[in-house]
């Protein structure tokens, strides 16, 4: 099957450029004794050039029909990563189109360069693993990391099953031994960052500058509000170094199961079991960041992953500094000491798909904001970093986006500073300050 042109140059073989989406409507159902999904996706788009057929991305799941503006499409070939829909009549650049796709299979995890990604069966229960390219494994999209749109998702599931997702909750709904769950996210949320998870979970709610919802197995329900009892501080103090909050919901969800990382989605995050130990207290602060870094100031292309692990790891150290752990300026200096026994073939601003999740995008990229930290002082640091979230609040950005920032912010000898960490492979000297 042939592969969309301008797609992203870290997974070529995802996504279809030539039409954006405006919004996602999923309609599920899933089994969790036997990992049975149907569902009905309805993607509401807009053609960027003139169309004969459009591409929707699709793994391990098999599309049943497909409709394009209510008419049925018959010619539709699937391929092991995606489905190609010949349109009834050619779309013109810039017409709206809705394609509607019911499917059906086992959901499960594809195989990647990354590892195994998406949908994933737990012990007893389900969850999605989403990035950078598993959304595919659970429902048909334009995979792409630019490709945000609104969404609503309806999840039916065994009534004796929790399910907690992207957006926010609207209620839940029973019919004989079945339960519906709603959710709605009217902020853009990029397919990577969409996600589903279903549990025997009871939920708590957490006082904080945004209310949090946490769901646990009943077992683990004391634990998990031990270890998540500085949640409530992390946020007041991210919202005051960050700006505010910028999702519309906040969800915090704990698997039976052991997972080997956390896992950041739009407006919630998943741990596992044993993440629940108090020096993972690092891992909430970071996933708690990603709602403003990646979740709500988010990329273009994976080249610039930098800006979202970076922005992460940096919080787990202003976490430590503001908690009474080691001060960010010993946080980095240990990890310096580190990454200059490491190899220096790593270039910051493109790392390469190999090497995009590589710790040292996220060790650098908290060194890089650590050394403009020093440069600039505490007061223009940080409002430097609040024009980020802010002006850029649930956007697409690039490396080049807040190199341009530093520029307008900060001046020229910033931005200079700035490109000695990450335009260059040798480990820049660490600022002390």
């Amino acid at each position: 099957m042939t592969v969309a042109a301008g797609t992203d140059g870290y997974a070529p073989q995802s996504g279809d450029a030539s039409f954006d989406v405006e919004s996602y409507d999923l309609d599920l159902t899933y089994r969790v004794r036997t990992n049975r999904l149907s569902g009905v996706a309805t993607i509401s788009a807009v053609a960027l050039e003139d169309l004969t057929a459009v591409h929707l991305d699709l793994v391990g799941l098999r599309a049943e029909r497909v409709d394009v503006d209510g008419v049925r499409v018959r010619a539709v070939r699937q391929g092991p990563r995606r489905l190609r829909i010949g349109l009834p009549d050619e779309i013109l650049a810039g017409d709206p189109f809705t394609v509607r796709v019911a499917y059906a299979g086992a959901p499960a995890p594809r195989r990647s360069r990354w590892g195994a990604i998406g949908w994933e069966e737990l012990t007893d229960g389900a969850l999605v693993a989403g990035q950078p390219t598993g959304a595919p494994t659970w429902f048909p999209c334009n995979d792409r990391p630019d490709a945000r749109a609104p969404m609503r998702l309806s999840v039916t599931t065994d009534a004796d099953y929790a399910v907690v997702a992207t957006g926010v909750a609207e209620g839940v709904e029973r019919a004989g031994g079945m339960r519906t769950w709603r959710f709605t996210s009217t902020v853009p949320v990029a397919t990577y960052l969409a996600a589903v998870h279903i549990g025997r979970y009871t939920e708590h709610l957490v006082p904080a500058v945004v209310p949090v919802r946490l769901a646990t197995p009943v077992e683990q329900r004391l634990a998990a509000q031990r270890a998540f009892a500085d949640v409530p501080a992390m946020l007041e103090l991210f919202d005051g170094l960050f700006g505010p909050y910028p999702q519309e919901s906040c969800a915090l969800v704990v698997t039976a199961d052991e997972l080997e990382i956390p896992l950041e989605a739009q407006g919630l995050a998943v741990f596992g079991v044993n993440h629940l130990l108090p020096d993972e207290q690092r891992l909430i602060a970071h996933e708690l960041a990603h709602q403003w870094f990646g979740n709500s100031v988010g990329l273009a292309a994976w080249r610039d992953i930098w800006l979202n692990e970076g922005f992460a790891c940096y919080a787990e150290w202003l976490w430590s500094e503001r908690s009474g752990g080691p001060t960010a300026a010993r946080c980095a200096a240990e990890h310096h000491d580190r990454l200059s026994a490491a190899a220096q073939d790593l270039l910051l601003s493109d790392p390469g798909p190999d090497l995009m999740f590589d710790d040292r995008v996220y060790k650098r990229g908290a060194l890089t904001l650590h050394a403009l930290r020093v440069a600039l002082g505490d007061p223009a640091f940080f409002e430097l970093v609040r024009a980020w979230t802010g002006q850029y609040r649930h956007a697409l950005v690039t490396t080049d986006d807040f190199r341009a920032l530093v520029v307008e912010r900060a001046g020229p000898d910033a931005a200079s500073l700035l490109s000695t960490w990450i335009d260059r492979m040798p480990l820049p000297a660490l600022p002390r300050g």
